[in-house]
């Protein structure tokens, strides 16, 4: 529970179910400026109030150092090596999934629900994981690095309604967080700018260097490869006739390469770490759907497997903003198969 809408009516229909139902609340890293988004002592407050009402009891789970260790750090040496990373990708990975599935086994809980976008359906003996029923709210693509055994303690209630149907049921339910505004933030962020987070953090980030266009002409100076992503357009503090875009980085000469946006797409890459939700790697080239961020559109391709859990990505369409860091997940029929790193 986390004090926010989808939770709580995850937690309210699971009773009015009658499941014996354990609220857990987990404390997150904040820095001392800004206050994290997910655990503030109003949603601890809504938190414990929700549980109150629907009569369950209501623990607190002190998972600071964990979510600093595993989350904030690996954010912030993702942008120290040159790389745009998904910190939400491995909250899931070791915070929800792991660290949170383990306290609430030990309180004798046989399953973890929660209020992610996404449905899970047994099938041939084993657990898929499905995009949600709301296409706009999925959230599958955080969730692709879930296992079988994850997923056999998993549960996503409200992954077969849209979002205006859980606020209906909010008002149902009569939750006191039924008209709680969402925001779509990094939580340890708060709403800031991550640029700002990256230079307060206190780590030796990498030095400016040069800005050259794909034909290889000098246009200036940039401040750290750390401060921009593929396809960014604002803020790269250069002048043209044409609006530039971050086309990629140059990790090996630390140079910000910038061009027009067709020269964005790009239809091959490689990605490494793959994970197989069912634990089954193909042994050939496969057809499937792929989505390069978390807001991308899937898009067809063909995955070409390598050696040491590596692939290649053929897309049958130029992607505009593959970015090095972030997970290309997997799909065929709604089904997420799993995903892996781009690599840079």
């Amino acid at each position: 529970m986390s004090g926010g809408v989808d939770s709580s009516v995850v937690a309210a229909l699971l009773v009015d179910q009658g499941e014996d139902v354990i609220g857990i609340m987990m404390r997150l890293w904040s820095d001392k400026l800004v206050e994290n988004r997910c655990c503030s002592p109003a949603d601890l407050a809504n938190a414990r109030r929700i549980a109150g009402k629907l009569n369950i009891p209501f623990y607190v789970l002190d998972a600071k150092d964990t979510f600093k260790r595993n989350v904030v750090d690996f954010f912030v040496e993702g942008y120290v090596r040159g790389v745009t990373p998904n910190p939400c990708v491995e909250c899931n990975r070791h915070i929800r999934w792991r660290y949170l599935l383990d306290y609430a086994q030990v309180l004798g809980a046989t399953h973890l629900a929660t209020g992610h976008y996404a449905q899970v359906k047994r099938r041939n003996g084993g657990y898929s994981l499905y995009r949600a029923k709301d296409l706009k709210k999925d959230q599958s693509y955080v969730l692709s690095i879930l296992n079988q055994e994850q997923l056999s303690h998993a549960l996503f209630p409200i992954g077969g309604y849209i979002k205006s149907e859980v606020r209906a049921l909010a008002h149902d339910y009569s939750l006191i967080v039924a008209d709680r505004p969402e925001s779509q933030d990094l939580c340890f962020i708060g709403g800031g700018d991550y640029r700002l987070f990256l230079e307060n953090s206190g780590a030796i980030l990498p030095a400016g260097g040069a800005i050259f266009s794909v034909q290889g002409k000098y246009l200036g100076e940039h401040k750290g490869l750390a401060f921009y992503t593929i396809g960014q357009r604002k803020g790269l503090g250069i002048s043209a006739p044409q609006p530039l875009y971050v086309i990629r980085k140059d990790l090996a000469r630390n140079h910000l390469i910038v061009g027009t946006k067709d020269a964005l797409g790009s239809t091959n890459f490689i990605i490494k770490d793959l994970h197989w939700v069912n634990g089954e790697a193909p042994d050939e080239k496969i057809r499937l759907g792929v989505q390069v961020r978390y807001r991308a559109a899937e898009q067809w391709a063909t995955l070409i497997p390598r050696s040491g859990q590596k692939a290649e990505i053929d897309l049958e369409n130029p992607i505009a903003d593959i970015t090095p860091g972030q997970l290309a997940v997997f799909y065929k029929e709604g089904e997420c198969l799993g995903g892996g790193l781009i690599q840079p």
